[in-house]
């Protein structure tokens, strides 16, 4: 059993029963083939939560400063996460997900860039859009509802893939496509 899967059921067993976790839109992941995945981000639970519902190993960009304590960051290379400078352009990281995406795998991304601390949605940053225009990934929104209390169910819901042709052909940009995928998130919030 490699790490990614024994993480993945480690996580299943301690999060799933301690937050009622709930998945809901599992079918709208594509089986196989390049996928986004635009969550929101309430928690530093967040990633495995979204990790462990989804069906695929996916990806993940991880601040760059969680690498630098040496048992951490090994970890966090072992499932699948790679470091990302915040605050500006860092050229690796962007060049590492469309790796990502070009050998079929899944990214997952919070384009609100930090937690929000209140639960309700941030402006998304370009990021998302960026590697949304870049490649010929499917990009599914998922938004986390709830607030990790053991009062209320943890619900994990994916929606049906954003509709990327339109925006393609009229050459939308990055910004214009993240705030697409960000309303996509605010619907599924509100509709769950």
């Amino acid at each position: 059993m490699n790490l990614y899967k024994f993480g993945k059921f480690l996580m299943k067993i301690w999060l799933k029963p301690k937050y009622n976790v709930k998945t809901v839109g599992l079918d709208n992941i594509p089986k196989t083939g390049p996928v986004i995945i635009c969550s929101n981000h309430i928690s530093n639970f967040d990633p495995p939560i979204v990790g462990m519902t989804c069906s695929r190993d996916i990806h993940f960009m991880a601040k760059e400063e969680l690498f630098e304590k040496p048992l951490f960051g090994f970890i966090l290379k072992n499932v699948h996460a790679f470091p990302i400078k915040r605050g500006m352009k860092d050229r690796n990281a962007l060049r590492k997900g469309l790796d990502v995406l070009k050998e079929g795998n899944v990214l997952g991304l919070f384009p609100e860039g930090t937690r929000s601390k209140t639960g309700e949605l941030k402006k998304g940053l370009a990021g998302a859009g960026f590697f949304a225009l870049r490649s010929d990934a499917v990009i599914v929104p998922c938004a986390i509802i709830g607030d990790y209390s053991k009062k209320q169910p943890l619900i994990v819901s994916y929606g049906k893939p954003v509709e990327m042709k339109n925006l393609k052909e009229r050459k939308a940009s990055a910004q214009e496509v993240t705030d697409v995928i960000m309303e996509e998130i605010r619907k599924l919030k509100e509709n769950n």
